[in-house]
This record gives structure tokens, sequence and C-alpha cells, in this order.
């Protein structure tokens, strides 16, 4: 009708309600108005982590970008300033091999089939490729961020910023040139930094052939000892998983203060004799077991001091020459080493310097040489005979693919170099983004001192407040602790060229740290050089290396070719998204550290780790206060997502069928995000029908009402609290409770929670509760006060839930918010009221008003709820309806005030669950019997191992224990010598039946509910049941309220006590003005119960 008030919509559409008001938002900037309607001197600061934008959003992304949201959205309503630059990380690995993939080429390609200049103009194009598809997502889902204005990592501006933040490093003596092994892909062609290895994920379980190889000892004075006879064949025994690395061994390693001994045996593959030369405390793990040799004599132990010097012949000889380290070309010598244990293998190290850190360190203590037998592609070089051109992994996806371990280890078999071949399982590390094996590969690399500052990074991550606590101090505080250098060189092209020229000898070198300076650096280096070279208009390669600069002394400089790691790029986001040091000085120093940040938890040694290391390191402080780690988004049975299994959920299905704000609420309300989440769709289905479905028909009926009687709220004329129902002072009580609760919640970062605390309040007390008993009041013909008060109470606690809910679901809150304020949003501009904002992500947060707040009134009311929670429960259980009248309810009294409480809504209670009468028990033993165990979900975690006596000493506590710690909510635990506090939720406790009664406990509160069922008591539920059924039958013939009816029933023995004991009762609830029975009915046939069916007939009188 034209001259209704309040909206009224047939049914829930929340994917409709998204488009409705995405078109608002659009149409009035409201996400505009909500950053610049807030004062810049009150900041809240954000950074967004930049996704890359050549892949496809998943459902994933909807999880973190929702807990980015919602946390900006709450601080706006606290009036803060939160500004939310949006940005886009460009460069590195994924950029480049899908580009590799599409255009069918390798890194090896590039310079020869295709240019550098090519190349990277089709990075710069596939980068964006999805840019569209990502602003859809974020736009349908709600997350509200800059579009228009978003950092690009690719941009000049980005890299000038990123430059001055190497030159600092520069500049601190925090970088360096190193030749180390380091991590290497050979599937991506360039190095790897620790952080990038430690990346979820990325060490795997596999099966490797691994070998224990026999090197045959040469005798001479340093071996005489070893030898019996001359002809005697003494071997050092080595155990190796990368057989491969094997041809390039130059050393074997032992422990000087290892004890060692020689056994006599026939190897098991030739059967010919051999002495093998191994640690004593590994004799077991390699003899005397099922086809393992047999010793045949075992000589007296000896120190690994004693072997150092022995030479032995090379294992595998190619005819390469050795390769100097720090200019020493010794080989095949036993050396010692610290690092040798017997923990496993044969407690002597085979040694090849190339390929592993411990051994080229050890290597070049003692004057080793090495042997690179394999090259950059993951291949042996042409020189390694038989095994020349092969790759040591699979790093092609060759289904012809034949393991060149299997033939290395075939080969020592043949040649009776091999003591034992045999599959091992074991944690591999894999490439981040090829998930391909690495190798750890002898690198030329620009490195971070990272390690050096590690102390003050730890000390500085003490200050931010992780959630949760576990990864800041676990996962992320224990990295610090043993942090290692940063390799920050990669061999790519596509990416952040890095700023440093040096001389062809290594003498001269320069940090560029600007545009200018390279300006002038230029100018200086044509003047000496003749040269007319121009600052490149695009710093990337190739043309960035055109450039030559030149010394003071006019000797020329060539860039170091080397980019940097893509995820210094995304670290440097705080610095180089406003063009710092250049522009916007004030603007960044606004924006510096950042408030809050949120992302996976595969950031953590990513993202997280970069941002904070570079403020620390150039800044002295943290580059963030407050972090949300997520977890990962799981298919429903807990399995990870994929396209290949079928059980990836499409992002924007999930939200054109069900709604942004059910996925969202879902995600949020089901577990902490920092938990990994089991994404059931039919849980989002659930969330839209039940919590949505809620709010939507407790507002259609308001409205309904609300028309009917012209309501409209008046914010300056309500009707004062103290002069509204106890029932209305209670829902009050409990909203303002709710304000308080969400506000403590949501400051720490507790959105969980304060999602379930809002949905508690608006479905079990508001709709459960506070409209079903309420409803007699809205019907009323008369507007009267009580009804009024009603409206106001109603109308106030949906107001504040459109409010508190906006942060998590605010396409449903806005269209509650509108609907419920268009029609006084007029006079409460004019008089400057609480809702006089457009949309409620304008408004300022209600605060909770602790003057309106009655806990006393909350905790009885709240007994109401669980009392008659428990007893309907039992008559569940018990399958009585509850039209069926029970007698009594026995209570055991919890404390001094639990009487006196239950008293004051006693009527309440019994007209909820339809019994006669409560009685107290003030000494329940010897009547209700109970039973304790632990509760396994929270003590596992602080008892660990001494859960099984725990529950031991649990399961013998008497009665009186039991109610001696739901009285006091505490348990003081004794395992041995330790001590443990525990509470009331650290039990599982239940109640065994009584005969003739039915008990039930929630917590501390037991319900005991007598279930028998008296002759008069059944005549009473009958009565109630055939009023119900005559009621239905009004309904449906859509009598008038006040219509008068004749009632004609089947003479059955069922219902004869019934009417002889309410006939009266029965005529006044129906407005039958006569009650008869007969045996020949015709009629309707109506059901009584599940035994009984009988004819009536109903017509009007």
């Amino acid at each position: 009708m034209s001259n209704e008030k309040y909206r009224k919509v047939k049914s829930l559409n929340l994917p409709e309600i998204d488009k409705e008001v995405l078109a608002f938002w659009n149409d009035h900037k409201v996400f505009e108005k909500s950053v610049e309607e807030r004062s810049e001197d009150n900041s809240y600061v954000f950074y967004e982590g930049p996704p890359s934008a050549n892949g496809k959003p998943g459902i994933h992304h909807v999880m973190a970008r929702t807990i980015k949201d919602l946390v900006c959205r709450y601080h706006t309503l606290k009036g803060k300033r939160v500004e939310r630059k949006g940005g886009w990380d460009t460069h590195g690995l994924p950029i480049e091999l899908s580009v590799e993939k599409e255009l069918g080429i390798t890194k090896e390609d590039i310079g020869t089939k295709i240019t550098v200049d090519e190349y990277n103009a089709k990075c710069r194009e596939t980068v964006m490729r999805y840019k569209d598809l990502w602003d859809d997502l974020t736009i349908k889902m709600g997350y509200w961020v800059d579009l228009e204005n978003p950092y690009v990592t690719y941009e000049n501006e980005y890299i000038e910023s990123v430059w001055w933040l190497l030159s600092q490093l520069y500049n601190k003596d925090l970088m360096y040139k190193g030749y180390t092994i380091q991590p290497y892909s050979p599937a991506a062609g360039t190095g790897l930094s620790t952080h990038e290895l430690n990346q979820p994920g990325c060490y795997k379980n596999v099966k490797d052939t691994s070998a224990v190889a026999m090197f045959k000892v040469e005798k001479d004075e340093k071996s005489d000892f070893l030898f019996e006879a001359d002809e005697e064949d003494v071997r050092i025994i080595a155990w190796t998983t990368t057989p491969w690395t094997l041809p390039s061994n130059t050393a074997l390693t032992a422990g000087g203060k290892i004890d060692y001994v020689k056994i006599k045996m026939r190897n098991s593959y030739t059967n010919l004799p051999v002495s093998v030369v191994m640690a004593e405390a590994l004799i077991k793990k390699w003899f005397g077991a099922k086809n393992q040799p047999e010793i045949i004599e075992q000589s007296e132990s000896f120190k690994g001091a004693l072997m150092e010097g022995i030479r032995y012949e090379q294992l595998l000889d190619f005819g390469n020459e050795i390769e100097p380290l720090q200019g020493k070309t010794d080989a095949f010598r036993v050396i010692l080493g610290n690092f040798v244990t017997t923990e496993d293998g044969t407690g002597i190290v085979h040694t090849a310097p190339s390929f592993g850190a411990d051994d080229r360190m050890v290597g070049v203590q003692n004057g080793i040489g090495a042997l690179t037998l394999v090259d950059k592609q993951g291949k042996f070089k042409d020189t390694v005979g038989e095994f020349s051109g092969r790759y040591v992994k699979n790093y092609k996806d060759d289904p012809d693919y034949v393991n060149v371990d299997i033939d290395i280890s075939v080969k020592l078999k043949k040649e009776n170099k091999a003591f034992n071949v045999a599959k091992y399982e074991h944690n591999y590390p894999h490439c981040w983004r090829t998930d391909k094996p690495i190798l750890y590969y002898p690198l030329d690399s620009w490195f971070v001192k990272a390690a050096s500052v590690k102390e003050r990074m730890f000390e500085l991550n003490k200050t931010i407040n992780w959630k949760p606590a576990s990864t800041g101090e676990g996962r992320f505080g224990k990295w610090l602790e043993n942090l290692q250098d940063w390799n920050l060189s990669r061999s790519r092209f596509w990416g952040i060229p890095l700023p440093i020229w040096r001389t062809e000898d290594g003498e001269g070198q320069k940090c560029i740290s600007s545009i200018e300076e390279l300006t002038r650096e230029i100018e200086h280096a044509n003047n000496l050089l003749g040269k007319d070279q121009e600052v490149p208009k695009d710093l990337h390669r190739p043309y960035i290396d055109d450039v030559i600069l030149a010394t003071e002394d006019g000797q020329p400089m060539k860039r170091e070719l080397d980019l940097i790691d893509v995820w210094f790029d995304s670290g440097s986001m705080p610095y180089a998204q406003w063009h710092y040091p250049f522009e916007n000085k004030e603007k960044f120093e606004r924006n510096f550290p950042a408030d809050f940040i949120a992302e996976g938890v595969d950031q953590t040694r990513g993202w997280f780790y970069t941002l904070h290391a570079i403020a620390t390191m150039v800044f002295d402080n943290v580059a963030y206060k407050n972090v949300v780690s997520n977890g990962l988004v799981l298919a429903k049975n807990g399995v990870k997502m994929s396209k290949r299994l079928g059980n990836a959920v499409e992002p924007f299905e999930a939200l054109s069928t069900y709604g942004a704000d059910a996925n969202r609420w879902y995600m949020i309300a089901n577990s902490p995000p920092w938990d990994n989440l089991k994404f059931d769709i039919d849980g989002v289905d659930e969330k839209r029908k039940k919590f949505f479905g809620t709010l939507f028909n407790m507002y259609n009926f308001f409205a309904t009402y609300a028309n009917i009687d012209g309501f409209e709220m008046d914010e300056n004329n309500v009707t004062a609290i103290s002069e509204r129902p106890e029932i209305d002072k209670w829902i009050i009580s409990k909203l303002n409770s709710l304000i308080k609760s969400y506000t403590v919640s949501m400051d720490d970062y507790e959105m969980t929670k304060a999602c379930r605390d809002i949905e508690n309040f608006a479905l079990n007390d508001l709709s459960n509760w506070y409209v079903r008993l309420c409803r007699r009041r809205f019907w009323k013909s008369d507007s009267d006060a009580d009804k009024r008060a009603a409206y106001e109470t109603l109308y106030e606690c949906m107001i504040i839930v459109s409010q508190l809910m906006s942060a998590v679901a605010p396409f449903f809150a806005e269209w509650l918010y509108r609907n419920l304020t268009d029609p006084i949003r007029k006079n409460e501009k004019v008089n400057g009221g609480r809702w006089k904002h457009d949309s409620v992500h304008l408004t300022f947060l209600t605060k909770a008003n602790h003057d309106l707040i009655d806990e006393a009134l909350e905790e009885r009311m709240d007994y109401a709820q669980r009392i008659s929670s428990l007893v309907l429960s039992i008559r569940k259980k018990e399958n009585h309806r509850v039209r069926q009248p029970l007698q009594k309810i026995l209570l055991p009294v919890l404390d001094s005030t639990f009487q006196a409480q239950v008293e004051a809504v006693k009527d309440l209670i019994l007209s909820e669950v339809n019994v006669k009468e409560i009685e107290y028990l003030t000494e329940t033993t010897g009547f209700i019997k109970k039973k304790i165990k632990p509760n396994f979900k929270t003590l596992g975690r602080k008892l660990g191992k001494n859960m099984k006596a725990a529950a031991a000493t649990i399961g013998g506590l008497t009665q009186e224990d039991i109610g001696v710690i739901e009285k006091s909510n505490s348990y003081q635990l004794v395992i041995g010598e330790e001590n443990y506090e525990l509470t009331l939720e650290d039990f599982e406790i239940t109640s065994d039946d009584i005969p003739g009664w039915t008990v039930a406990n929630d917590g501390a509160l037991t319900v005991a509910l007598d279930v028998t069922v008296t002759d008069d008591l059944l005549a009473e539920g009958t009565a109630r049941e055939l009023v119900n059924r005559i009621q239905n039958i009004r309904k449906t013939r859509d009598f008038n309220v006040t219509d008068k009816i004749v009632v004609t029933l089947e003479n059955h023995e069922s219902i004869r006590p019934a009417l002889e004991q309410f006939s009266d009762y029965i005529c006044t609830e129906t407005l039958a003005i006569s009650l008869n029975t007969k045996s020949d009915v015709k009629g309707e046939v109506i059901e009584l119960n599940d035994q009984v069916s009988l004819n009536i007939q109903v017509e009007l009188s």
C-alpha cells in the first residue's frame, strides 16, 4: 500500500539484495564518503598485500579479502579514516613461467628465439590478463579498496622507491656479493631465497634411490694401519640420498672424535671379499638383519682423527679436471668436519663441494677442489661418460624419463663399488612455483645481511600482535631466530633490476638510489667515455642493461645482470606505493607503520617476513602492528581443493547463488580464520536460511505490524527504558552486553567470537525468545504504550544488529538499515540524530550503555532459557509433545541466589514448557547420580603426556567432588609434581536418569523432569491437542477471528476424559458454542497422536 512506511519484501533473495546495494553504493559514492568523512588526524592504516592478476581468483581469496574488509569496515564504524590502496604484484616467476608455457619456450630460448624486449613485453601484457576478473570479484564480494589508484610494481616510480631502499641497505653495508651454495631451481632457471624454500608445501615426502658407495683406500703410510695384507681390499663407505652427486665427489669427511671400525665381509652384490670402514655406532643399522651382510671379522675401534689425510681412488672417473676452490685443487682425501654425526648413514660423509654448503665449507678449509658436473638446467655436462646430457631429476615432465640415480647405482653394483642400494623416503625441497625438486648449486649472488640483524628483528617481532599468537611466536619467531642471509639475486628477465654497476675486475662499483642519481651518473659516463646515453624510459631489462656508467677515473661499469627477489618488491610496498621518499613524504609518515595487515599463513615467511625485514633494516621499526594470518580453505572433507579432483568451489558461482554475505558470514563465523576452513557450500546455505532468513523474517514481522499500526520511530520521544516491561529491559540489557562483548572481540581481532555473539543474540535472544514471547503485544488491536514500547525495543535491537553485522555482512546490513531508517531519515538529518546517515557504513558505532546492563536480570532470563531448553530436549527424547502437560521439574540449587533468580521467572518457564510446578533440591547426593570424564578437546593441549593419568584421576572423582567443581568452577589437578588449574569446561559431566524421571545437563545446570503422565494430565493434553486441531480448521476455512462455531466429534474413548474435564476450556479457546460427540460423524479426519485418529465436523453457528 502507498501509505506503508516500512518496505516489505516477499522472500529473501541475497543475490538481489547485493545488486540493489551495489547500485546504491556506486550511485552515492558510499565507499569514498566512508573515507573522506573521517579526519586524516584519526587514521587506521591498512596495507593491501598485492595479488598477481595473471591467475584467476579462487574461493580462498574471498576468505582472505573478507578478513581485510571486515576489519577496515569495523574501524571506519569507530570513526577512523581507513584508506585502502589496492595494488598489483607484477613481477617474478609466476608470470615468467606462464609466458614461457604460452610461447612454448624455455629460459634458454630468451635472447635467441625471442628477444628480451619481446619477452618482457609479453610479461607486461600477461600480468594484468585477469585484472578485470579480480576487480569484478572485489566489487561483487563487497571488498572496499581503491581500484582506481592502485600501486603497480612494474611502474618506474615503484621501481625507483625500491632502488632507494636497496641503496639504504647498500650504504649500511648490509649487501654483499658472494659465490656460495644456494637453493637453485633448474626448472625455473634461478636461485631461490631461504624464505622461498620455506613456503608451505615446498618440502615434499618423496621416495628416492639411496646408495652406500665404497671408496677404495690407497695403501700408504697414512692408511697402513687399516691393512692386514698388501692385497686387502679396504673401502671407506659413505651414504647418500643423491647418487647423482657421486661423480662430483672430491672428499670424504669423518668426525675426529667418532669411533670407527673395519669390518671384513663379502659384498652383497658381487660376493667378493672386502673390508669396509664405518662408524662403530652404526654397525647394527647395516649388518645382521635379513638380506644384510654378515660380519666375518671386526677390528678394534679407532678415532676418526686417525683417518685424516688418507687418500682413496676416485669413485667415478670421467677424466674431468678438478676445479679450484680458492685456488686449491686437492681431491680424494679424507678430511675432518664437526658436522658429521652417527644419527644416520655410516658416520662418513660423501663430500661434493659443488652441491652442499657444508661440503663447500669443509672443502675450502682443507684445500679441496670441486667437480661441478651438472649444469644449471639440471643435467649432466657432456663430459660425464654414459650419463652425459641426462637430467638428474625429471625437470621436463618426460613420460619416458629414466632415473639416473638408479643407473649410477647399477654401475656401482657392477663395479664392486656399492655396499647397499635401497629406496629411501625423506622430505626433499621443491621449487615453490614449478613444483620441481631444487638442487643446491654454486652461484654468484648478491645477498642481504639479514642474519646480522636477526636479533633486532626478533625483538621488534615481540611488539607485533599476531593472530594467532602461535604463528608469531612459533613459525615466524623461530624462523627469525635461525635466519640466514637473504639471497637477493634472480637470474631472470622480468623483474626489478638490481641497481648495482661494477667494473670488470669488481674493484669499482656503485649502487644507484634514484633516477636523478642515474641521470647524473649517465652524464658523467657520457663525458668520460664519449657516449650519448640517456635514462631509459622503461627501467626494466634489456634497456637498463645497455646503460654503461663510469668510475671517477673513467673505468666503465656494467650493471650486474641479476634481478631482485620478487618478494622484495612486495615487501617494499609501504614506501613504494607512495613513491617515497621522492613524493608524498607526509602521506607516508601518516601511513607507516600499518595498524593492520592480513594474508594467508603461506605468507608468514613470504610477505610478512619481507615487510618486517626491510622495515627493520631501513627504519629500525615494525612495518605492521597487528597481523591476521588466515588458514587454508580446504574442501569439505579436509583435502586440498583442486580442479583435478573436481572439489574446487568457483567463487563467482558461490556469490551469485547464495549472495556475498552468506559466504562471508559462513567463513568468519564457522571457525577462527587462522584455522583451516573445511568449506562446505551446504554450510553457506544454512547460514543464508537460518541467520539471514531469521533476520529477514523478523524485519518483515516488524514491518507488517508497524505498517498496520502506523508506527514510526521517534528518536527524540522514545519510551524510557525504566517504564518498559521487564522483558524489554532484558533484551535491551542483552543488546548492550552484546555491543560491549562485540567491541572487545573486534578490538582484539577475534572476529569469529564477534559473529557468534551477534548470531546468538539475533537467533536465540531476539527472535526465539523476545519476539516469540512478545507476539501478542504486536497483535493487540489497541495502540497503547505497551505496544509502542515493544515496537521501539524491537526497532532498536534490529538497527543495532544491522550496525554490528555490517563489517562482515555489508550488503544485508545496508538493506536492513535503510529499510528501518527510510521513514525517519529526513527528521534525523534535521535533528542531527544518530541515524541521519544514508548508509550504515557511514554511521558511528553505538557504544554500550552500561547503565542499561542488568546482569542479574540477564542471569535469571538465561536460567529461564536454559531450563526451558533442557526440559524441551527431554520432552523430545521421551516423545512428549509440548501440548502434553507434565507435573514437575526438579532443579538442584547451584548457589545462594539461584532459587530466587529462577522463582522470578518461574511462571515464564512453566508456560514455555507446559509443566505444573518447579521444586528445588538443595542436596542432590543420593538422588541424582552424576558421571564425570575429561574434556579431551581442552585438556589434551594442557596436559599432553599426562592426559592418561589425568583421565584416571578424574574418572575416580566422587559425587561430592563433582558437586564442588560445579559450584566453584575450579579444580586443582595434581599429576606427579605437576599442578594444573582446571575449570568446568575441562570436564564432561552427565547425569543418570532416575526411575520415572529424565535428567539433562547444561554445564553445572541440571534439570530432572517427571515424565510420568497421569490420567488427568493426559486428559488436559488431549484437550490442548483438540484446541490446536480445531484452530487449524478455522484457519484453513478462513473463518473470521470472531466467528462462533459448532463442533461435533466422533465418540472415541480416548477423548472422553478430556471432554468431561475440559469442555469449557475447549469451547472458550475455539469460540465453540457447542461441543458434541456422536458415533457417526461426517467431517474431516484429524490425528491427535500417533495412535488416535477421529472424525470432526466444524460448522459456523
